[in-house]
């Protein structure tokens, strides 16, 4: 319980912008995002920082799944520093049909109502979907994804030359750990 109240917290204040963000350039999502290649399983390579993760210590993974209704199920992992599961279900549903690049996600559901949303935009996405940069317009949250628990540090590298591109700071990324 203690999750989704953080979880919802963030997303309210997510929601607010400050000065500075109002001056931010337009977050660019990638042109076109195939779902039928992006389900599946992905692991964190890094992450900016954020409250509703705080208990993840490492091996955290996101897989997404289309069910029988088209709904994208989300499932994001983590190991806490017991060496406990944590898993978190929800909801993604795809803002913008041209691309299927800008997303919004909730992980809170009353009743069947969700009633909070987060974005989710492909800010980056290798040509094999082995990796993808996902975003958030205000720059306050940031994940660095792969196919692969770990990625090479020349991919890193062009990970972190996107994302100073898209106004971000690669150094508020912290590398998350992965299950060895």
């Amino acid at each position: 319980m203690k999750i989704v109240l953080i979880f919802l917290l963030t997303i309210l204040l997510s929601r607010c912008s400050s000065p500075q963000e109002k001056s931010l350039p337009d977050l660019v999502t990638v042109k076109k995002v195939d779902l039928s290649k992006y389900i599946g399983l992905w692991y964190e390579i890094a992450k900016i920082p954020n409250s509703f993760q705080d208990q993840c210590v490492y091996g955290t993974t996101a897989e997404y799944k289309i069910d029988e209704d088209g709904d994208i199920i989300v499932t994001n992992s983590c190991y806490d520093e017991d060496g406990k599961l944590d898993v978190a279900e929800g909801l993604a549903k795809v803002v913008d049909k041209n691309t299927n690049a800008k997303l919004e996600v909730s992980f809170v559901s009353f009743l069947g109502i969700r009633p909070f949303w987060g974005d989710y935009w492909i800010i980056g996405l290798d040509e094999n979907y082995q990796w993808a940069v996902v975003g958030t317009p205000s720059r306050k949250y940031g994940w660095i994804l792969s196919r692969n628990p770990k990625l090479p540090d020349d991919t890193i590298e062009e990970i972190f030359s996107l994302l100073k591109s898209q106004n971000y700071n690669p150094a508020d990324f912290e590398m998350s750990k992965q299950k060895e």
